[in-house]
């Protein structure tokens, strides 16, 4: 049984999707004026991994992600630049996929714009006004009412005046309330514009993710997730509106889940604090696997934090996944009709169920990842018994235990680059070590040791370890 924590309630509770068999989940994207940072990668990897496991439980999922492509800041960015908004948001739209595509995350099925779905906008601030939600001014900035709507800042659990006591909001004097917020706003000279019944403008920030979601999922959806900065007021705005415009208050989303911040030896990224990172920066250092799991150690709620020191940790880790990967592709050219792998498959089995117990318990990557070692532990143990023992090997109950830990890896989304590279073929590599492995155990069958550890120590210095056994020589990246 699947259990998350909803924001909403603040508990844990059982998931219960709103179509038998289906799963509908809308994930607030980026806006796309600079390359992907760190902090916009983690909820990206997580609801990847969130769609994997759903699908394996069986659920038809349909995914969706936007993209803020009118914004403040896309807007700034193309003055600075002097071109045009559209220029700057497809610019770093298609950085985003270049550096989400290396951390494996599979594409949403629908990327809406809010620049494409500005007639629906429109629509939706018309239905508010027309339901009292919403205002109009002289100007053209239409407000929404927060004061209408009874059931604000259950999201975040505060109420109306702790918001305003503690929320740095611009004075608007034109307001009827300060915690309002815009819905649409007044074009100023050298904006982007649209037509619409207020006059020229564009659409607030909080508007466009109710519209997209809503015409993508339907008026109630199972999940909503994004980061914890989200909740108010982003998240907040959206569920005030959407509800309003419905008119219903069970109606929009009905499982919240935010992830945890990224802090940067134990404070809070920022532009400011010069802590900021962006993806393609640490791509530079590290590959895309590790870095998707530094991010997937840290259960997604808790504030994950960020340092070069962990990336390496998190690298040296991967590795030690891989290498059992590496004997199970070993082994599995193996013949062999014996039962001594009997025990190992049957722990695998117990190891994919507390793997997915943990997955079922708020999708705890964490704890999966601990099964996931304890199942690598017991492959390698089987692995140096037949390789370097003499155990006779059984290829059918090892296949058992091979892909419990191929569908651990394949939820986790890890070793798909391996993969990717091993289906293309690298045959030439493969050739040339079998020369080089070959020359050696020619040195140690005419008893050249110190050519032989010659090869070794030069093969180890680029990165390539040897390992001897029983069944021969084989080499492995280190």
């Amino acid at each position: 049984m699947l259990k998350v924590y909803n924001t909403l309630t603040g508990v844990k509770e059982e998931f219960k999707p709103t179509q038998p068999g289906k799963v509908s989940i809308y994930c607030c994207g980026v806006t796309p004026y600079n390359h992907p940072h760190i902090g916009n990668a983690r909820p990206f990897v997580i609801w990847d991994v969130i769609r994997r496991y759903l699908g394996r439980q069986g659920y038809e999922v349909r995914y969706v992600q936007n993209f803020t492509d009118v914004d403040d800041k896309i807007i700034a960015a193309a003055k600075r630049e002097n071109v045009s908004w559209r220029e700057i948001s497809d610019r770093y739209i298609k950085s985003y996929f270049e550096v989400m595509d290396k951390l494996n995350i599979r594409r949403a099925d629908v990327y809406p714009r809010v620049s494409e779905n500005i007639p629906e906008i429109i629509a939706m601030i018309e239905k508010l006004i027309a339901g009292g939600y919403a205002y109009s001014l002289a100007n053209g900035d239409v407000f929404f009412a927060v004061q209408k709507f009874s059931g604000y800042g259950k999201l975040s659990g505060r109420d109306l005046e702790e918001m305003q006591a503690g929320a740095r909001v611009e004075v608007d004097s034109r307001k009827r309330h300060p915690m309002d917020f815009a819905l649409w706003k007044a074009a100023k000279p050298g904006e982007p514009y649209w037509e619409s019944p207020w006059g020229k403008g564009r659409p607030g920030w909080h508007i466009e993710c109710s519209v997209m979601s809503l015409k993508y999922l339907g008026e109630t959806f199972d999940f909503h997730g994004g980061g914890s900065d989200l909740i108010f007021p982003h998240h907040e705005n959206e569920i005030a509106q959407s509800q309003g415009a419905i008119g219903s208050d069970t109606s929009f989303a009905r499982y919240w889940l935010h992830n945890g911040f990224i802090t940067v030896r134990n404070e809070k990224m920022s532009k400011s604090a010069d802590n900021f990172f962006l993806v393609k920066d640490i791509l530079a250092k590290y590959s895309g696997e590790t870095v998707r799991f530094f991010i997937l150690q840290t259960h997604y709620r808790s504030p994950l934090d960020f340092a070069d020191e962990r990336l390496a940790e998190a690298q040296t880790s991967l590795a030690r996944l891989r290498h059992t990967m590496e004997c199970v592709r070993e082994l599995k050219k193996l013949n062999g009709a014996s039962d001594t792998a009997a025990n190992l498959a049957a722990r695998s089995k117990e190891l994919m169920h507390e793997f997915e117990a943990a997955m079922n318990d708020d999708f705890n990557t964490a704890l999966a990842i601990g099964y996931m070692f304890s199942l690598s532990k017991e492959i390698n143990i089987y692995y140096h018994a037949v390789t370097a023992e003499g155990l006779s090997f059984d290829g059918k109950n090892f296949a058992t235990a091979a892909e419990n830990y191929r569908l651990m890896a394949a939820l986790l989304g890890i070793f798909e680059q391996r993969e990717a590279v091993e289906q293309k073929g690298d045959d030439l590599t493969d050739k040339l070590m079998g020369i080089i492995i070959d020359l050696r155990q020619s040195a140690r069958a005419a008893k050249d040791f110190a050519t032989a550890d010659k090869i070794r120590d030069a093969l180890k210095e680029i990165g390539i370890v040897i390992e001897d056994g029983k069944s021969g020589a084989r080499w492995k990246r280190a």
